[in-house]
């Protein structure tokens, strides 16, 4: 007896389980891929610089005799700034002037006799070589006392005074500082990857801290014709207005640069898993019986607040699990509890699904 029951419970063993127990359904939240218009930004930092901007010196070692500016004062182009010493300069200007005005008197008076054939044209020729020598003298003497003279070489606004009248400044002594502050150039370090996105023309949106964080509109004027092998950046100009003269040169500026919208494909950043370096999603495969994930390699693109843009992977209209996904393997079967249409919160989604619509399906 004993012996037929342990017959009995071997071959019972033996025999294979009709029924097991199915797994559970996860539910989860979803939400479709879908397009929309997205405009890339690209941060960076530059140095404001003035449009056009010099250090005024002397050319030549003489003393200051008069100063005809002041510290900040605008100016124009052609403006004395100051003077030096040049005594001796004029008293040589009005002997190149007489000796100007007597060869050219001799030269004329050769010249009319030669044309009544009472002069030769020898003498002729030399009273026009004097002539000629005594106006390069003349504009020489001039050149001179010009090099005595600082004058303002553009429009702008001058900088602190250096000087003092009496002081000897000798070639490369700074006497001030000349900005034109019209406009501004933005000098900025832009990475080499962005360089397709750039062009002259694209707008940029500046902030300087020293403005109280305001903003400044402007655009891209030039780029660099290389890319630095050790930063691996390209050096970006940009020109902002400065009609208020509230920029100001050295400034350091937070830059924005607007790329052209494009549209996208955009999925919930809630639904981004990152393993190392590579990210993935799980895609609800609604045309199995009961539904499944699959779990998709995803190349992404740029972000938004609360979205991510993806380059390949997901299809547009796929529905994509937002929450949930902790629970989820390849190949888990899922159920819907309530799809994300735009971007209400978990709360939201819960109080969605306890909703008596969808108890009712």
């Amino acid at each position: 007896m004993h012996f037929k029951a342990v017959i009995l419970a071997l071959s019972f063993c033996s025999l294979p389980l009709s029924i097991s127990a199915a797994p559970a359904s996860v539910p989860v939240f979803v939400k479709a891929a879908t397009t929309e218009l997205l405009s890339e930004k690209i941060e960076a930092i530059g140095t404001l610089k003035a449009n056009e901007a010099v250090t005024l010196s002397a050319t030549v070692t003489e003393t200051i005799t008069a100063i005809h500016f002041d510290d900040g004062q605008r100016v124009n182009a052609g403006d004395v700034l100051a003077e030096m010493t040049s005594t001796e300069e004029h008293a040589q200007l009005e002997e190149a002037l007489s000796t100007v005005k007597e060869a050219e008197r001799q030269y004329q008076r050769i010249k009319s006799l030669v044309n009544a054939k009472l002069s030769t044209e020898s003498l002729l020729d030399e009273r026009r070589a004097a002539f000629e020598t005594a106006g390069a003298k003349l504009n020489a003497t001039r050149s001179r006392l010009a090099d005595r003279l600082i004058l303002a070489p553009f429009d702008g606004v001058v900088g602190l005074r250096q000087i003092s009248v009496g002081q000897l400044v000798t070639p490369g002594d700074s006497i001030t500082t000349l900005d034109d502050d019209s406009v501004m150039k933005l000098d900025m370090s832009v990475p080499a990857l962005f360089l397709n996105s750039l062009a002259p023309g694209m707008k940029i949106t500046a902030k300087a801290a020293g403005l109280d964080n305001r903003y400044v509109e402007g655009e891209i004027f030039s780029i660099d014709s290389r890319v630095d092998p050790i930063t691996r950046a390209v050096m970006v100009r940009a020109l902002l207005p400065n009609e208020q003269r509230n920029l100001k040169p050295g400034m350091l500026v937070t830059v924005v640069l607007q790329k052209a919208p494009q549209e996208q494909l955009m999925i919930s950043e809630k639904s981004l898993i990152q393993e190392g370096f590579n990210q993935f999603a799980f895609v609800v495969d609604s045309v199995t019986k009961p539904a499944r994930v699959v779990k998709r390699k995803l190349v992404t693109g740029p972000r938004r607040p609360g979205a991510i843009a993806v380059i390949s992977g997901i299809q547009v209209g796929e529905l994509v699990v937002t929450h949930g996904t902790m629970r989820l393997s390849d190949g888990s079967t899922v159920h819907i509890a309530a799809e994300q249409k735009g971007d209400e919160s978990l709360t939201e989604l819960l109080r969605q699904q306890a909703s008596p619509a969808n108890k009712s399906d």
